[in-house]
């Protein structure tokens, strides 16, 4: 068969294509795993809440507000007859071969009028039975019964590997005709509360808190729960009755017995099956297998003559051939321990196909690939013929739309070699299926039925993922490229994050980091139509981070996109870092440090307070370093500083340049009303207070009303009275602020000092230089007073050479000359005389 044209029964699916696809001729079988032509993309638009996904799988899906146009109407209920259609669609299909007679429901009376009962009620009911006890049988006997109790009528789920959101969304889609919308939480809890239907649920896997929100959600729905006893029970307050199933009887066990042979026991084979009744606790399921082997031992019996004609022992192993009867011999009952475990047995005596199917089956993890694809997986045309086989003999059960090993049989299979070769096998799945999910004439829905096989392929083959050659592709990451846009178009999201995650670690482990861009791609839409931001955000910029590594400019701006959507969510910004590929203007965050020799100034003459903090290109510029602050050490000149120092430097001599301005027009601003331009002093000094009210102007220096103090408190009397300078020229907490050590504490105004230079002062305090900085406060400045005859070394000289020895005439050294340059200031070597000021140039006064 072809596994792209199954028959017209195939999924309920008959009529819809108007044409059957056209093919070109095979020479074999094998060669159809090819491609005869470039496949087209597969993408599919659909809406997801309120968003528009658009998913491509080249790129990557794209995801953006749904445009109101684009907003589907109110999803209208399906009608009875296509709810009908949908529920034959989810019933598997009938294996192919002679019809099998279905078994009868034997003892089980009682609990079919009790479970009727409760759901005529509206009562939730939850059926707890071992695997093989006929709970699904049950279940299915029950739900036709309750037909006519609903409005919605009965839904049949199953709940094989899928969570309470995935159960709600198939009862929406169940009940509601929504193609290509998925619906929101909000949205979908509006829906599915008006929903009025007896819900079969078999295969739960889950109970408590998620049970409970599953009832919750669904008040006007009465639900028929199957379960194992290994499952958690509901909560307390879910109200669920509980009924047992418990095993057969011995009398129903040997009844059942004789329906599936289909003909009376023997003495020996009613004491055969008493001895299987107490071992099996009364299981049903052991009693369909142990009627399978006494028909294949009947067939024994009769001689392969009989059966030649089916071809059934043609291909029988030659290991097997202790099975066949020799003349005369009569073919012995199986022993209690072959009847307790018997797939081995029965599989022992199948066709080929049938065990190269089962193989494949314990290799999936016990799934069952659809008899589509066992011509195809097995090499054999009639291999779909093999599922006939495994579910007449009780090795297979249904599980919603498929078929799984049944209970048991994977583990006995595994212990008689079955799984031996199970790596080559999932490799031959996943080949198969990497191929199917990709061609375009495979719709989705046929993609999402296969779910099951195709996530155990990819999960089982991911960690075996190895390294690949540059421009290869390994099958795990083929396949989960093909099987996750199928999933999203399917509406099936569980499924499509289980393949994002398993080609997320195939591409990983085989180096190919443009698939990991894709993949986490894909997971961040995925959470972000989930409403995980946070998750969504952390895939996003991981798939952006990698695109940008490779400079793909498409999926780069396809996940911004996505980015920028999550922030409009979140209400959180995001930093994006450039990418490889884009050209963007270099952005520097860390502060400017200065240039080891200050900062060349544009107005040498101006120079700042050396006490206060002042701010220069966000640097804070410290005060003048004391001979207790070791002096910077002299640097490379020019040449040795960096392009980002030199960009600080310039921005330091603006910033100088400007302060000097305001500081001229400041003072000219307090003297008096004149003009501003006559008022301005040739060097206008920037080195006084900064909060005093005079905004570091200089005062007027006239005879009239000149009280002669400086901007900055001049320095305190020494020991003889006398107001002066000491032989420190670096101005301290002690010599500015403290007084004396003198014995009688008061000083002298009328005694006179020297200056360094050698020159008496009178008793008038001496005008300041506009050189002099402000004294500090003591709080502020802490530095220890230096002893005088300790003077500081200048990183550079402050004479010309030649005149060590011997002061200028016309100004004197000041106590700037001798401090070290501070990383933005550049010292002046001389003090500029004051416009219109009482002293001399060469007056000591004028000397510090």
């Amino acid at each position: 068969m072809d596994p792209n044209n199954p028959g017209p029964e195939e999924y309920g699916h008959e009529g819809d294509n108007p044409a059957p696809r056209q093919r070109p001729p095979r020479e074999s079988l094998t060669s159809d795993f090819g491609q005869h032509a470039p496949a087209l993309a597969r993408t599919v638009q659909l809406v997801s809440g309120d968003f528009l996904l658009t998913v491509n799988p080249v790129d990557g899906s794209e995801i953006e507000p749904c445009p109101p146009a684009e907003r589907p109407a109110r999803p209208a209920k399906l009608t009875e007859a296509e709810r009908a259609e949908i529920e034959r669609a989810a019933r598997p299909p009938v294996p192919p071969g002679p019809a099998q007679l279905p078994l009868p429901l034997l003892a089980r009376q009682d609990e079919r009028e009790k479970l009727v009962r409760l759901l005529a009620r509206g009562r939730s009911v939850r059926l707890t039975g071992p695997a093989g006890s006929g709970r699904t049988r049950l279940l299915d006997t029950v739900a036709e019964d309750c037909a006519d109790l609903a409005p919605d009528g009965v839904v049949r789920l199953n709940g094989h590997r899928r969570s309470a959101d995935d159960l709600l969304h198939d009862l929406f889609y169940a009940v509601h005709d929504a193609p290509l919308h998925r619906p929101d939480r909000d949205e979908l809890t509006d829906r599915v509360r008006e929903i009025g239907a007896v819900v079969v649920l078999d295969d739960l896997e889950f109970g408590g808190a998620a049970l409970d929100e599953l009832l919750d959600a669904t008040p006007e729905c009465a639900f028929l729960l199957g379960a194992t006893p290994d499952v958690p029970e509901p909560s307390a307050s879910a109200g669920i009755e509980e009924v047992t199933l418990p095993g057969l009887d011995r009398a129903a066990s040997l009844d059942l017995l004789r329906h599936a042979v289909g003909r009376d026991l023997t003495e020996d084979e009613s004491n055969w099956a008493g001895d299987l009744w107490f071992e099996s606790e009364g299981l049903p399921l052991r009693f369909v297998q142990a009627g399978a082997l006494l028909r294949q031992r009947d067939r024994l019996r009769a001689g392969a003559d009989a059966v030649d004609e089916f071809g059934v022992f043609e291909d029988v192993r030659p290991d097997e051939t202790s099975y066949a009867p020799a003349d005369g011999d009569e073919v012995p009952l199986p022993s209690l321990g072959e009847a307790a475990a018997p797939a081995p047995l029965l599989a022992s005596r199948l066709s080929v196909a049938a065990r190269a199917t089962l193989r494949f089956a314990v290799a999936l993890g016990g799934e069952v690939p659809h008899q589509a694809h066992l011509p195809a997986l097995v090499g054999d045309t009639h291999a779909d013929a093999a599922l006939g086989e495994l579910a007449a003999c009780g090795l297979v059960s249904a599980a919603g739309s498929r078929y799984r090993l049944a209970a048991g049989v994977p583990a006995q299979l595994e212990a008689a070699g079955y799984a031996d070769e199970a790596e080559e096998q999932v490799r031959e799945a996943a080949q198969h299926y990497a191929w199917w999910t990709g061609h375009p004439s495979v719709t989705p829905e046929r993609v999402c039925a296969e779910a099951d096989a195709v996530l155990a392929a990819l999960t089982l083959l991911s960690p075996l993922t190895t390294a690949v050659a540059e421009g290869e592709q390994s099958t795990a990451v083929r396949l989960a490229r093909t099987a996750a846009p199928a999933f999203a178009a399917g509406l099936h999201w569980s499924a499509w994050e289980k393949a994002l995650r398993a080609g997320a670690e195939a591409a990983l482990l085989a180096g190919d980091v443009a698939e990991q861009a894709y993949f986490h791609h894909e997971l961040g839409i995925h959470a972000l139509c989930a409403g995980q931001l946070d998750r969504a955000r952390a895939e996003l910029e991981a798939s952006v981070g990698l695109r940008g590594a490779l400079a793909d400019k498409r999926g780069t701006v396809a996940g911004r996109r996505a980015l920028a959507l999550v922030a409009d969510r979140s209400g959180t910004p995001l930093t994006l870092m450039p990418t490889a590929g884009e050209e963007v203007p270099e952005a520097r965050y860390e502060e400017s440090a200065p240039p080891p020799r200050g900062v060349p100034m544009a107005f040498p003459d101006l120079q700042l307070p050396s006490d206060t903090g002042l701010v220069v290109n966000r640097t804070v510029v410290p005060p003048r370093p004391t001979p207790s602050t070791p002096p910077a050490k002299p640097g490379g000149g020019l040449k040795g500083l960096a392009k980002r120092n030199l960009v600080a430097a310039g921005a330091g001599a603006l910033l100088v340049a400007v302060l000097g301005t305001v500081v001229t027009l400041g003072a000219t601003s307090e003297n008096d009303a004149g003009t501003p331009s006559e008022n301005v002093g040739v060097n206008p000094s920037a080195s006084q207070g900064v909060d005093d009210g005079s905004l570091g102007a200089d005062p007027a220096t006239g005879d009239e009303g000149d009280t002669g103090e400086a901007t900055s408190r001049p320095t305190d009397p020494g020991p003889d009275g006398t107001v002066g300078t000491s032989d420190d020229p670096t101005p301290t907490a002690s010599s500015s602020k403290e007084p004396s050590d003198d014995e009688s504490g008061t000083t002298k105004p009328d005694e006179q000092s020297e200056t360094p230079g050698g020159k008496p002062t009178g008793s008038k305090p001496p005008e300041p230089s506009e050189s002099e900085p402000s004294s500090p406060d003591p709080s502020d400045e802490e530095t220890p007073e230096v002893p005088s005859d300790q003077p500081s070394t200048p990183e550079t000289p402050t004479t010309p050479p030649g005149e060590e020895d011997t002061p200028p005439p016309s100004t004197g050294t000041s106590a700037s000359d001798s401090a070290p340059s501070t990383p933005v200031e550049t010292q002046s070597s001389q003090s500029a005389p004051q416009s219109g000021g009482a002293g001399t140039p060469d007056s000591p006064e004028q000397v510090i």
